[in-house]
């Protein structure tokens, strides 16, 4: 009983281990194919999912300045 267990236990977290990586080399939800690195660029066509609507101006400079706590100069 023991020994199946532990080989269930082993063989879950193989799997889990497994989903862990292929979620790692995808590059995230966030990125579009091509995009590379830590973070992406800006702009609607750098976004895994693309907007349900078009974007705006303030929709453009408010993704340039992610993650930066100050806001574009013009709001």
């Amino acid at each position: 009983m023991g020994l199946i267990r532990t080989a269930l236990i082993g063989t879950l977290g193989y799997l889990g281990y497994k989903a862990y990586k292929k979620n790692q080399e995808s590059g995230g939800v966030a990125f579009a194919s091509g995009q590379t690195g830590n973070h992406r660029d800006a702009g609607p066509e750098a976004m895994g999912d693309k907007p349900v609507r078009s974007w705006n101006k303030a929709d453009e400079e408010s993704d340039e300045s992610f993650p930066a706590s100050d806001p574009p100069a013009n709001y």
